[in-house]
């Protein structure tokens, strides 16, 4: 692990992985990255489609963010399945690092990020909504540095 607070060359370059918005959500996530107790993640398929991104593809690496915007830490994406909401099991939910240790607990927190005014104003959709059926892009990733 590098401790140098300087990230080299290379990993300015690395595509960004940004956990949550700017503020307090995203420093604790940041940090439980950091921390190895983070080693997954949940996006929605509509989050991909309204940006225009691809899917992550296993191998990339992304330079992770802190809050002011400074990467601080290097992961490698492991594993990524596209399925249902009602599909996410407890392993993935737990490996997300928040302290869940039921599905439906992981359900109720991340509903109400997705239903926040933060994330519809991101989607241009002030109604946006989740049910079993919304199409989740479950992403297991591993620490490669911290910055």
């Amino acid at each position: 692990m590098t401790t140098d607070q300087t990230p080299s060359p290379e990993h300015l370059e690395l595509p960004r992985a940004y956990f949550a918005f700017p503020g307090p959500l995203r420093d604790r996530l940041v940090a439980a990255i950091l921390d190895g107790s983070k080693t997954s993640t949940t996006g929605l398929l509509v989050e991909y489609e309204f940006e225009d991104e691809p899917l992550p593809v296993p191998g990339t690496r992304f330079a992770v963010v802190d809050s002011a915007d400074r990467p601080v830490a290097v992961i490698e994406v492991a594993d990524v399945r596209v399925v249902p909401l009602a599909e996410v099991d407890l392993a993935h939910a737990v490996d997300e690092g928040e302290g869940h240790t039921t599905v439906a607990q992981w359900r109720a927190d991340h509903e109400g990020y997705w239903h926040g005014a933060n994330f519809r104003a991101a989607l241009d959709d002030p109604g946006f909504t989740v049910d079993d059926t919304t199409v989740a892009v479950l992403e297991r990733f591993r620490l490669v540095t911290a910055l």
